[in-house]
């Protein structure tokens, strides 16, 4: 995923418009095999939506892009913004799903940067920081380099298993104008116990 701000200067005014860009990009789905097999016997729902020693599937998509557009304030705006990640799995011990930073957690512009948060439990945001929850609240966590756990999805989803993920940037005018980008991946891998 690229979160993408655009700020810009209103002339002879000090507000300025932050627009959040986020693309979504599915760099990779982390398979344990190049092919998965079924679970082992006794493990799972029995014949649930792969007949026992067939081969199983795990695919992952995304909404697509997300933007926010938000005016900061002296004391600081809150904009939020969600995608919906899809899982489809047939294996019969579900999935779980994952988020991480690709390179750096900060979003960046230039020399400039909106860090992400220092919440390890969500909490609402400082000031120019951003984060994410999946619960659709005000509060936030910060995304970082090492992959964190977001959903732990028992049993088959051969139609598909939907996260919303929400994404907030809280940012005051003490931010420069221009475009911040940093890049989140999401990974889903599939349980074998």
């Amino acid at each position: 995923m690229l979160l993408y701000i655009s700020t810009m200067k209103a002339v002879n005014t000090l507000h300025k418009n932050i627009f959040l860009f986020v693309i979504l990009v599915i760099l990779y789905v982390s398979l344990v095999l190049t092919h998965l097999q079924a679970s082992p016997y006794g493990a799972g729902v029995y014949n649930a939506d792969v007949p026992y020693g067939g081969e199983t599937s795990l695919a992952i998509t995304t909404g697509g892009n997300v933007s926010i557009q938000l005016t900061p304030t002296e004391a600081g705006t809150l904009g939020t913004a969600s995608n919906d990640v899809t899982v489809t799995s047939t294996d019969v011990v579900g999935y779980k799903l994952y988020i991480s930073s690709l390179t750096s957690s900060n979003m960046t512009n230039g020399a400039a940067t909106i860090p992400a948060s220092a919440n390890v439990t969500p909490a609402s945001l400082a000031n120019n920081t951003w984060g994410y929850n999946t619960d659709a609240s005000a509060n936030f966590v910060g995304s970082t380099t090492t992959e964190t756990l977001i959903k732990d999805a028992p049993g088959p989803y051969s139609s598909g298993d939907v996260t919303t993920v929400t994404y907030g940037v809280k940012v005051d005018q003490g931010k420069p104008a221009g475009n911040y980008t940093t890049t989140v991946v999401y990974t889903a891998v599939p349980q074998t116990q």
